[in-house]
């Protein structure tokens, strides 16, 4: 196959490493299996054209991404609906869509295990016709996500620790919202402090993720939680991919559903693959089932076959 690797200098735990030694790396591992690959690093202010430039390139058969969830998210944009796979180097802080993909945290185990990956088609759904592979979310994880983005962290655990004084400062002032959810021909009006979209179900008893990415259903998870009490139990109970725990947790599943808002959105936002974007005041979420092609490593096809 040939690959078309974009690094993104500037993402994740790339701008931690020597890259030009990681790079000879990804080129010796795949050229022995037989691929070939051309490698683009480039700031992350130039990572949208260099995906564009990659995804265009008619002799590319995949597409490999590096850096965090902005980075993987706009590749998989770009490669909606088209031949050409998607194949993911964990480089981001969770890295939750290439674990449901079973794909190996370590970048360089991640890249031995392309060298002989197979290509699968996964899900990936859309909020108002914009792709995201994860999950599209309002309140306490918009919140969260603002309070972290005004704290400096330099490394992956910097950012852990700034998420984690973000989540406890939205613990003490969480935010509220009124909202009308159409969940195929239910109508659901109700006060929340968080809501959760994403691509498929997560599993339960680990991190939020979908333990099955082809599964063809938006996961709703809807809280209502507002006391201190009941919220860190929700975010504990969260961590530990324990949502059916949970008695201020509703989750429902769906293939479309929209959401309205009611209290003032100019002040909200909204968050699709871990950035920030701006709060409709309605939007409609679908999923698009097999409209991704993703290389993953081969033993995790055959599971997925069987």
């Amino acid at each position: 196959m040939k690959f078309a690797a974009v690094l993104n200098r500037d993402g994740g735990t790339l701008r931690t490493i020597d890259l030009a030694a990681f790079s000879d790396r990804l080129h010796q591992t795949l050229e022995a299996a037989g691929h070939s690959v051309s490698i683009d690093i480039v700031a992350g202010k130039e990572i949208v054209e260099a995906l564009d430039t990659a995804a265009s390139r008619s002799a590319v058969d995949v597409v490999l991404a590096g850096g965090g969830d902005g980075t993987i998210s706009a590749a998989a944009a770009r490669l909606m609906g088209k031949k050409k796979a998607l194949a993911i180097l964990p480089a981001g802080t969770m890295n939750l869509f290439a674990r449901g993909l079973g794909i190996p945290q370590s970048i360089d185990a991640a890249v031995s295990a392309f060298a002989d990956g197979e290509i699968i088609a996964v899900d990936i759904a859309t909020a108002n016709g914009r792709p995201f592979v994860h999950q599209f979310s309002i309140g306490m994880h918009a919140k969260m996500v603002q309070l972290r983005e005004k704290m400096e962290f330099g490394s992956r655990f910097g950012k852990i620790r700034a998420s984690a004084k973000a989540a406890w400062a939205t613990i003490n002032n969480p935010p509220t919202m009124n909202v009308t959810l159409h969940i195929g021909e239910v109508e659901m009006a109700t006060r929340i402090t968080g809501i959760g979209i994403t691509n498929n179900l997560f599993g339960e008893g680990h991190l939020p993720y979908a333990d099955n990415p082809a599964g063809g259903v938006l996961g709703i998870y809807v809280t209502v939680a507002r006391q201190r009490a009941e919220l860190i139990k929700f975010f504990f109970n969260m961590a530990r991919g324990k949502w059916r725990d949970n008695e201020h947790v509703e989750i429902h599943q769906a293939d479309r559903v929209v959401l309205k808002i009611h209290s003032g959105s100019r002040k909200f936002r909204a968050v699709l693959d871990g950035e920030l974007i701006k709060l409709d005041r309605e939007t409609t979420i679908e999923i698009h089932p097999g409209a991704l092609n993703v290389l993953v490593p081969a033993s995790v096809a055959k599971e997925k076959a069987a």
